[in-house]
């Protein structure tokens, strides 16, 4: 009885280390959705971050709470902020997905064509979300 309960032990041991193992391989990777935006936010730019925040919360919960996607509206404006205007090219507000494997961005791309979408919700919810998935995948 005593080596059944020592078999038993272990083996819900070592299950426990691999669920764990598994769940932190996965976290080591992720997407990251930056909205990039200045100190002075006209109505456009409101709403570019709250377009791409309804895109996410109703699309991508799931994603958002396993950590395999963040989103980050980050002011360039801010000190300590500047080098992200130099590291994605940045030239107005932008909506920036990033790809990160093992602690560093393997892939960033700028959802450049929110700009043409601003006035469509359905087509700039279309075109995010797309983007979104397609780095999502990749990030498996």
């Amino acid at each position: 009885m005593k080596k059944i309960f020592i078999v038993f032990m272990t083996a819900l041991f070592l299950g426990m280390s691999f669920v764990g193992f598994t769940q932190e391989t996965k976290a080591q990777s992720k997407v990251v959705a930056y909205y990039f935006y200045g100190s002075f936010r006209c109505p456009t730019c409101k709403k570019f971050e709250q377009y791409s925040r309804e895109v996410i919360d109703t699309y991508f919960k799931e994603a958002v709470s396993s950590g395999e996607l963040e989103f980050k509206p980050i002011n360039v404006e801010e000190k300590g902020n500047e080098h992200y205007a130099v590291d994605y090219k940045l030239y107005t507000k932008s909506l920036v997905l990033s790809l990160v494997k093992d602690g560093s961005e393997k892939k960033w791309k700028n959802l450049e064509k929110i700009w043409d979408y601003a006035g469509n919700k359905e087509k700039f919810t279309g075109y995010v979300k797309d983007n979104i998935e397609a780095m999502l995948k990749e990030a498996k």
